[in-house]
């Protein structure tokens, strides 16, 4: 948990730097560019190779190297990516609070000169070999292997969904991807009377609170326009939220108060809702019993489905899910001693977020040392993730929970906060705190979320 004196520095830094934000701003969507020439089927190699170089790829490989245990060139990352995005802020982009070309950074800016980057895609896993085959057909050696990719944003897998993103003229959009996430503002201030529709997906997603966040500001910006009336009948605009989930959220404390808030502002819910199909400006959706329902709409914020990449899922690391299938506690592979995973692409049973690597990093780092130096890993992750929900401008609900959706609350513990009621604290801690903290110290490896700073 974050210490009192933590605590109350991270919301004193997001209230002072909240002052300083402009109230509105003017994936993983990749950017790559072109390989390096290397001589095909040559093998080099590492101490470490880390697969991937977002938020865990980028915390932990750089935690590892201020270990003192590893010089320049012992640990390399794989990663075709030019750019790195701090995602989480794609939902304030969608809310009309950010710009998206603030929140991306340089791979080769954010990852350390002594991290041998190598910017392409992995082709082949073989943990009895201890290597790693490149799409170049290169291959890396290692001696401790850490896969971390994220998972796979699949919109061919919801039909028309594709063509209806890429149509700049359809009110059609979703946060989820960087070409497009700046569309789904625009989307929200054309609409002045209409039908708006807002859909989560069946399947691992990431950020499961993301799908909801958005719809509560378009809300709030139509309640502010005098556009939305809840509970009223003559309103202008009506929203749906309709999710492939039984519930509001996977947490009940939470849940629990997100669906008196959905009750209160008069947002329809249709659960167990999966959209499967965009027609026009239909929207169809599988329902549980296996029969599929239409709605209509005039503006649609649809959530693709999502799924482990190839690469991993039918490599000998994956489980059934395709993830990779690691001890719960110890990040370390059930099968494979010297093969660890943290983040989306791994099983571990927790909400796919940025704030769970916060947590994760320090426990993989401080298990693979022991490893190294003839030890059994001691240090065991509890599951901890955190989602802050935006619920209007100006608010977040601040979900923090692990394994068994059990609470975990940094504020709440310390300072007798009911973090299930929207603060204003949590909401500067969202928009400014967070973005700032992820792009000056959590890829450098330097912020352990609820423990504060890292040394």
């Amino acid at each position: 948990m974050m210490n009192a004196r933590s605590a109350g520095a991270v919301l004193s830094r997001a209230a002072c730097s909240s002052r300083l934000a402009s109230p509105r701003a003017r994936t993983l969507a990749t950017v790559t560019e072109a390989a390096r020439p290397v001589a095909t089927g040559s093998s080099r190699s590492h101490k470490v190779v880390i697969v991937g170089g977002g938020a865990a790829g980028s915390s932990v490989s750089h935690q590892l190297l201020k270990s003192g245990k590893y010089t320049s060139d012992d640990i390399a990352v794989v990663d075709p990516a030019q750019w790195h995005h701090y995602q989480p802020g794609w939902t304030l982009v969608g809310g009309g609070l950010k710009d998206k070309d603030d929140l991306k950074m340089r791979m080769d800016e954010v990852l350390d000169p002594k991290l041998k980057l190598y910017r392409e895609g992995v082709k082949t896993f073989a943990p009895e070999d201890n290597a790693v085959t490149l799409t170049t057909g290169d291959k890396l050696q290692y001696e401790q292997l850490i896969v971390c990719p994220g998972i796979s944003i699949n919109y061919e897998k919801i039909k028309g969904m594709p063509e209806a993103l890429a149509d700049r003229s359809l009110p059609i959009s979703t946060i989820y991807g960087y070409e497009g996430v700046d569309k789904v503002f625009g989307t929200i201030e054309k609409l002045r009377k209409g039908k708006a529709l807002f859909t989560q997906p069946a399947g691992m997603i990431k950020c499961a609170g993301a799908p909801q966040k958005v719809m509560w500001l378009a809300l709030d910006h139509w309640k502010r326009e005098g556009l939305y009336k809840a509970g009223d009948a003559g309103s202008d605009i009506k929203i749906t939220f309709a999710t492939a989930l039984p519930a509001m959220f996977g947490v009940p404390k939470y849940s629990a108060a997100l669906e008196a808030l959905r009750k209160e502002r008069g947002v329809e819910g249709l659960f167990q809702h999966d959209l499967v199909e965009i027609n026009g400006d239909k929207a169809v959706f599988a329902l549980a019993d296996g029969s599929k329902a239409e709605r209509q709409f005039d503006l649609l914020h649809a959530v693709p489905k999502m799924g482990p990449h190839a690469f991993v899922a039918s490599s000998p690391l994956a489980d059934a899910a395709g993830l990779v299938d690691v001890d719960q506690a110890t990040l370390r592979h059930k099968k494979h001693a010297n093969v660890w995973a943290l983040g989306d692409a791994s099983s571990l049973p927790t909400a796919k977020t940025a704030a769970a690597i916060t947590s994760q990093a320090p426990v993989l780092v401080s298990n693979l040392l022991s490893v190294v130096e003839g030890k059994e890993p001691a240090a065991a992750y509890d599951g901890y993730t955190s989602c802050p929900l935006t619920t209007e401008y100006g608010k977040v609900l601040l979900a923090e929970f692990k394994y068994g959706g059990e609470p975990k609350e940094t504020f709440g513990d310390f300072w007798g906060f009911d973090q299930a009621v929207p603060s204003r604290a949590f909401y500067y801690l969202k928009r400014d705190f967070l973005p700032w903290v992820y792009m000056n110290h959590m890829v450098k490896g330097t912020w352990g979320g609820p423990k504060g700073f890292l040394q």
